[in-house]
């Protein structure tokens, strides 16, 4: 290897020549560098922005891994993860490619787990988002990194990229999947474990004294301090401020990439292959003018504000295949005055007492409804913006978006740009919808409509609150239906929704060896590309919690083997790999 980095940001060689350059340090750019590391290969890992991490380290760290033979209380087979996702995912993506990701996941987290820092635990009790399909499971497909103690990192944990703020309780505290669950839903033991996080974050006094963050690294952050770490012991060089600019493409093979470092350009060579890891294009406000339905707004995103399609552009310089382009990971979302990245209502959508109206005043879907459904709804019903409608008992007892409920914090208490403008208050129905400019008989008659069918625990319109997937979030005390809970207590609130995302999910159109093709149907030897790099195994669809974080783990260690064998894995549902290959 040529390149003498230390596993931070700096180096000083002059000759910059490895096997495989991974652009991107995400999750999935972090498993490849791994793989590809532990098979004998040189790695460099570049990231364009300061801080390592991307959208992986702001998200949920979750993966969905089906049938992963870890300890569950769920049952699972190949043949059931094949049949449900068959279902949701659209023919134009091939049987291949889901066999090559159902084959392939347990065994990269198999290897993660056995040969780096990184733990997970399945979540039997989070359901697959559509577990009524058959095939669906009503839990243990989506596992949860285990906590890590940032100290372990050192100075590194100051350059991973913060956790996203709608994924701390209260903006300070780091909470896992499970307890997050619990302290939203109310279940038994809530505040215990409220008070102990509590008590953890302070009591770590060297900590406050310079920094708000948790050094309890939970979720997203929890995942890439684990494999940040494992990175660190193998000395893998991550160099942070250096972008990509172009893709070295000669005599049939990618060979390196053009990059900008601190705003010096350098040629670096690739004696393998080039992966692209950087992410998808969702604050690029041209491509998504471009591609995504209109209107749309690089504001609504909750995605890494580096993310603006990079990657995906540089390999259409070399006539790369593009698909799926107009899809992404959607959500409803708000905008949070002074936030860099939008809040996804994962929560809200779910609670009782909460309701979505379009422009007319009128509910146009199940709110709580898998959030990926979200975008389609709303266009369809040409609801963008919507509106969240909310009563005083709800506002009382429970979070919306950055509002923490009124018992903790009261109206007169909360930020000042919050009171500004990020939601309408009124003493009445008419009233509010007189402020957000909505039909006011319509207001009022969805208002009567639903408060009889959460009086009955029964929706009528929409079903909300029928399966495991809807009631996950829902209040346990709320009875007959955990998610369904009357609005007639004043003040009423509205606040603008938009169709939000996570990060967009066309990109590159790949083959089972995650390797990019041309528009002719040719591979691009030497190039790859993983995460939302790629056009998503999961087409449209979103199955269960960690499909994205899932994905883009299991293609970057497909690519990683591929790169060290240069040879084609073929899977087929019945096919097994050999011991050697797995080794």
């Amino acid at each position: 290897m040529t390149v003498n980095s230390k596993n931070n940001s700096e180096d000083n060689s002059k000759n910059y020549t490895v096997d495989v350059i991974v652009v991107g340090s995400g999750a999935g750019g972090m498993t490849t560098a791994l793989r590809a590391h532990d098979q004998g290969l040189s790695v460099l890992m570049i990231e364009k922005s300061n801080r390592y991490g991307g959208s992986s380290a702001m998200s949920g760290g979750g993966i969905w891994i089906p049938n992963h033979n870890k300890p569950s209380a769920i049952t699972d087979c190949y043949e059931d993860a094949y049949t449900y996702l068959r279902q949701l995912v659209e023919p134009s993506v091939s049987d291949e490619r889901l066999h090559t990701y159902l084959k392939m996941g347990p065994q990269m987290l198999g290897y993660l787990e056995a040969k780096t820092r990184t733990s997970f635990t399945p979540q039997d009790s989070y359901c697959d988002y559509y577990p009524d399909r058959i095939g669906g499971k009503a839990g243990g497909r989506t596992l949860d990194p285990d906590p890590y103690d940032g100290r372990q990192l050192g100075n590194e944990l100051q350059r991973m990229r913060n956790q996203h703020i709608q994924t701390l309780i209260l903006g300070r505290y780091a909470l896992t999947m499970a307890e997050a669950r619990q302290m939203f839903s109310k279940d038994s033991g809530w505040l215990g474990i409220m008070v102990k996080r509590m008590a953890g974050y302070w009591l770590d006094i060297r900590q406050r004294l310079h920094s708000k963050r948790d050094r309890r690294l939970s979720l997203g952050n929890a995942l890439i301090g684990r494999l940040r770490h494992s990175i660190m012991d193998r000395d893998i060089p991550l160099w942070l401020n250096t972008s990509l600019e172009e893709i070295c493409y000669e005599q049939g093979q990618a060979t390196g990439i053009k990059a900008i470092r601190n705003g010096k350009t350098l040629t670096l060579k690739a004696n393998r292959g080039v992966v692209l890891a950087a992410g998808g294009f969702e604050h690029n406000q041209t491509m998504r003018e471009t591609y995504l339905p209109h209107p749309t707004s690089e504001t609504w995103s909750a995605g890494n504000p580096a993310n603006t399609g990079d990657a995906i552009r540089a390999a259409q310089q070399l006539g790369a295949k593009t698909d799926l382009m107009e899809h992404a990971w959607w959500g409803p979302a708000v905008r949070v005055p002074g936030e860099a990245s939008a809040r996804i209502l994962f929560v809200e959508k779910s609670l009782p007492g909460i309701i979505f109206v379009d422009q007319q005043g009128k509910r146009f879907a199940n709110e709580a409804a898998p959030y990926q459904d979200y975008a389609t709804n709303a266009y369809a019903a040409e609801a963008v913006p919507a509106y969240a409608i909310f009563d005083n008992r709800y506002r009382q007892k429970f979070m919306f978006g950055p509002m923490n409920p009124a018992g903790i914090t009261p109206d007169k208490r909360l930020p000042k740009a919050l009171n500004q403008g990020f939601y309408h208050k009124a003493n009445t129905p008419a009233e509010l919808a007189q402020l957000l400019g909505i039909n006011v008989q319509n207001l009022e008659q969805s208002l009567s409509e639903f408060n009889a069918f959460a009086d009955a625990g029964k929706d009528k319109q929409f079903q909300r609150g029928t399966n495991l997937h809807d009631q996950y979030y829902g209040d346990k005390n709320q009875q007959p239906n955990p998610c369904l809970g009357a609005l007639h207590q004043a003040p009423f609130y509205g606040v603008p929704i938009f169709p939000g995302d996570l990060g967009t999910k066309g990109g590159l159109l790949t083959n089972t060896n995650a390797q990019v093709l041309h528009k002719n149907g040719e591979v691009l030897n030497g190039l790859y590309a993983i995460g939302n790099c790629a056009a998503s195994v999961m087409g449209s669809r979103y199955p269960g919690a960690g499909a994205t974080l899932g994905t883009a783990m299991t293609f970057g260690y497909v690519a990683a083997n591929h790169l060290a064998r240069n040879i084609s894995i073929k899977l087929t549902a019945d096919s097994d790999l050999t011991a050697e290959e797995i080794e």
